[in-house]
């Protein structure tokens, strides 16, 4: 193996709280009630194709593109002002950082990429930050995986992504990666019987990558 591709989004940093937070705001003003089971469908998608789904699972009577910039607004200011990184990425970063390429693939735009990278400091960690912009199909379609493989120049056979969804686990088995499911709270019951291993925490991914993978 010779790169490790990060998700972003609720692997790197505590966002899907966010994100739950901003969405049940904005149901909540239609009198509509989200569901685990939509969230669920949302997760990992790209941004536009998340609202185009949120709308029509809770019959919205809103263009998705409009409700996107509200949500962006919102989202916006919670990463500014409470953006938490999960328990382990400082580790797993400084681990492989210097023998292995990284990478972060995300659903989400360039312009939350780069808040989160700025915010945390990491900009310089990674050889390719690729956002969700100029991707046709988000995930679970593996086109995002594909063209950051491209980037890396690397085969999609020498990559480990680290992902905490199901759609993104669908999406990197389906690029041909080797994948590590790392569920959250928010994920945690969801079936990741198609990912590589399933790692307790990013703790636990860096010492698989390290025994089993990386000699």
């Amino acid at each position: 193996m010779k790169a490790i591709i990060f998700d972003m989004d609720g692997l790197m940093i505590d966002s899907e709280r966010l994100y739950r937070q901003a969405q049940q705001d904005i149901a909540r003003q239609f009198d509509k009630i989200m569901t685990e089971e939509i969230r669920m469908k949302m997760m990992g998608r790209k941004p536009i194709e998340s609202l185009r789904l949120f709308v029509k699972e809770l019959d919205i009577p809103m263009d998705p593109a409009k409700l996107l910039e509200i949500r962006n607004d919102v989202m916006r200011e919670k990463l500014k002002n409470d953006l938490v990184p999960m328990p382990g990425l400082t580790h797993i970063i400084d681990k492989f950082y210097g023998k292995l390429k990284l990478a972060i693939c995300t659903g989400a735009q360039q312009e939350f990429l780069d808040i989160v990278v700025d915010q945390l400091g990491i900009r310089d960690k990674f050889t390719v930050l690729q956002n969700s912009d100029d991707i046709e199909t988000g995930k679970p379609d593996p086109g995002i995986y594909l063209k950051t493989c491209q980037r890396l120049e690397l085969q999609p056979g020498e990559c480990i992504v680290l992902e905490d969804s199901l759609n993104g686990v669908v999406a990197g088995k389906r690029a041909g990666c080797y994948v590590i499911a790392v569920p959250t709270e928010y994920t945690k019951d969801q079936d990741f019987e198609a990912a590589d291993f399933i790692a307790d925490s990013l703790f636990g991914a860096a010492k698989h990558i390290e025994l089993e993978i990386y000699f």
